[in-house]
Order: C-alpha cells, then sequence, then structure tokens
C-alpha cells in the first residue's frame, strides 16, 4: 500500500488471551509465601476487596482482614451517606432493573456526612483490623483527613482514570506529594494503565498503584466512552514503570491490579505480569457475606450526567472462606483463589510473589479452547 496510517496502533493482551509458561523447577504449594507489603503494613495473602458498596461494608471488611486480606471501604459510598445504609441496600436490590439507574442516581445525591466517615472506620478499627478507605480526588483534601484522625490505616484515591497532572478550570487539582506529607499513612492511587501515568504517579511519593480502566464485570466505561487498556498489557506497562523506579529510588511502590477478574488463573497471571496484589470486586459481591446479596453495581454507576456502570445480578457462589480458600466443589476456578494461587507458583518454581513475576508468558489465544470441545458444548 505504501501508505502511513494517521496511527500505528500496538497489540494488547487480557487475561483470556496469555498463558504462563511452567518453570525448570516446581514445589509444593505449601512452601510458597503469598504475603504482600503496602506501604510497610503487611498482608498474608495479596487480594484486595474493592471500595464498592455491593462488596464492602465495615463488617466485610472486618471478615477481609480476619482472612488475610484487606477490604476497601467506599468512603463517599451508602455507608457515609445514610445512618442506616443497610435499608437503602435493600431498596437497591429490589429496585427493578429498568429503574435501578435513575435511583442509584437519586440515592448518591445525598450529602455525604463527616461523621458517618469517622463512624465507619472506627467501626473497622473497633475490631482490630486494618483500615483502608477510599475517596474520590475531588473530595479527597477535604475528606481524607477525617477519616485518618477516626483512625484509618490508608487512604486510597481512585478515580476511572487518575494522573499527576489533572487540569481544571473549576478546582485546583490533587497534588499528591502535599497530601501523602499531611496525611502520614500509605496512600494508594489510580487507576491507571500506561508506564509513563504510573511513573509520573510514583514520583509524588505514593505507596501503591492500581491498574486498570474499565476491565471490571458492573463497569460500562469502556463502551460509553471507549477508554481503558486490557488488563495484562496494562499490568506489565505498570510493573515497567516500579521496577524502572526502584531501580532508580531504591522505593518499592505495591502494583495492584484492579478489577477483571473471573478465576484464580486470572489472578495468576496478573501476578505473573508484574502484579503485588490484586483488588477483586464481583467475585466477593458472590459471597454469603457481601453486603449487596448477589447484586453489584459501579462506583460511576450513580454518576448524575454519565452513568458508567451497571448493577448486576452476580448471585451468590458460596461463603468468603470458600472464595478465598475452599474448601470448593466449583470447577470452573472461581472459588479457592488463594489455593489457585500457590498451586499455580508451585508450578513455576516461585516461592514468593516477587518469584512469580520472573514467570514467562506467551501469547496463547486458544488457551482456554484447545482440546475443551465437550466443555465448551456442554
Amino acid at each position: 500500500m505504501g501508505r502511513r496510517l494517521f496511527k500505528e496502533l500496538e497489540r494488547a493482551y487480557g487475561f483470556d488471551e496469555v498463558a504462563i509458561v511452567p518453570g525448570q523447577v516446581t514445589i509444593n504449594p505449601e512452601l510458597t509465601s503469598t504475603r504482600m507489603t503496602i506501604g510497610g503494613l503487611d498482608f498474608d495473602i495479596p487480594i484486595l476487596a474493592s471500595a464498592m458498596d455491593g462488596a464492602v461494608s465495615p463488617r466485610f471488611a472486618t471478615l477481609m482482614h480476619e482472612m488475610g486480606g484487606l477490604g476497601v471501604l467506599n468512603a463517599e459510598g451508602l455507608y457515609t451517606r445514610y445512618e442506616d445504609p443497610y435499608s437503602t441496600l435493600e431498596e437497591i436490590i429490589s429496585m427493578p432493573r429498568e429503574e435501578v439507574t435513575h435511583f442509584l442516581q437519586q440515592v448518591y445525591s445525598q450529602p455525604i456526612q463527616d461523621n458517618l466517615i469517622g463512624q465507619r472506620v472506627q467501626e473497622i478499627k473497633s475490631t482490630g483490623s486494618v483500615c483502608a478507605v477510599s475517596f474520590t480526588p475531588q473530595n479527597t483534601k477535604r475528606m481524607s483527613p477525617v477519616a485518618v484522625e477516626a483512625g484509618a490505616d490508608i487512604v486510597v484515591v481512585q478515580s476511572t482514570v487518575t494522573t499527576a497532572r489533572h487540569m481544571s478550570k473549576s478546582y485546583r487539582g490533587l497534588i499528591f506529594s502535599e497530601l501523602i506529607e499531611a496525611l502520614n499513612v500509605p496512600v494508594v492511587v489510580g487507576n491507571c494503565v500506561t508506564y509513563e501515568v504510573a511513573t509520573e504517579l510514583m514520583e509524588t511519593g505514593i505507596d501503591g498503584i492500581l491498574v486498570g480502566v474499565g476491565p471490571g464485570a458492573a463497569c460500562t466505561t469502556r463502551e460509553v466512552v471507549g477508554v481503558g487498556v486490557p488488563q495484562v498489557t496494562a499490568t506489565l506497562e505498570c510493573a515497567a514503570a516500579r521496577e524502572d523506579f526502584f531501580r532508580r529510588t531504591g522505593r518499592y511502590v505495591t502494583v495492584i491490579t484492579d478489577g477483571g477478574f473471573r478465576t484464580g488463573g486470572d489472578v495468576c497471571k496478573a501476578i505473573a505480569s508484574g502484579a503485588d496484589a490484586v483488588m477483586l470486586g464481583t467475585p466477593f459481591a458472590q459471597s454469603e457475606e457481601a453486603p449487596g446479596r448477589g447484586y453489584n453495581w459501579g462506583m460511576a454507576n450513580p454518576h448524575p450526567e454519565l452513568p458508567r456502570g451497571t448493577r448486576i445480578d452476580v448471585g451468590t457462589k458460596g461463603t468468603l472462606e470458600q472464595i478465598l480458600y475452599g474448601p470448593t466443589s466449583a470447577t470452573d476456578g472461581t472459588q479457592n483463589f488463594v489455593g489457585a494461587l500457590r498451586v499455580g507458583m508451585g508450578m513455576c518454581g516461585a516461592y514468593t510473589i516477587r518469584d512469580l513475576h520472573k514467570a514467562q508468558m506467551v501469547i496463547a489465544p486458544s488457551i482456554k479452547t484447545e482440546g475443551k470441545f465437550f466443555q465448551m458444548s456442554a
């Protein structure tokens, strides 16, 4: 043809298009360590529960702590807008599908109450649990000190896309270096998908970074605005930024792949791609202990002008312990995520999460279909 295209497009990969190559040495799963760290706080498993009201309540955050992980509470959600958020949850769950988005917009238009931020933090802390709370960038500067004063251990600053250089006519962009100095607790920021943005965010002094734009089961960002990068490629980009930043500064920033997970295999692939941890929403919304009772909805679902999510009926599949640790009779990888991670690490000869980062990966578009005729036709 001889013509130059206006843009050259790069190929990007999601979980279903890649596979992990077994290692030259294998080890028993019980020899593996799944521990991870965020800003000096250690956790037994590299799994976080997403700040979605249908997945994480103060009680659920406590259960996640007891299981060795971390549940992040949406500090701008139902729990900080309503004295009794559970009756509102029941209304959301029972609302007809064609009416629910409008109802969510009304529900989330109620003001956030500072006293409820402190109250919910104290509910979590009173059980001896690590408390992580999530805010949007526009509310973080004013509201996060309230949470930290009440005892919050980790502040998550989260929006669909977050950069270190946000331009606005209406307000001064959040300066992360100033926020970190003022709060004096670990700060996790997201979401992003590229090397350059991840690097700039790390240079502000953050402790962790969330990777992913629009992959979640309840999120419609990719359909509504067309923005996003498949999770394997996005994780590879941000992990490369972490490694270069670590070599240059000696500071290690935790990379957390956020969203798009269905199976234990997806978790293994994210960590082999360079993630230190993963953040799950819908798998936890399927637990018996989840406040949404089998329903989940995205954080941008209630947006008053451009909703970018939907309430989904995910069902109830088992207890939180079964989803994380088993035992299970499910053969599709949707339960016992920690067990799957340990077995995957053993097959790759990886004693630690950092060891699994070294595993070889291949592009494998047939990895889920090769030889599976009878499974697919069942």
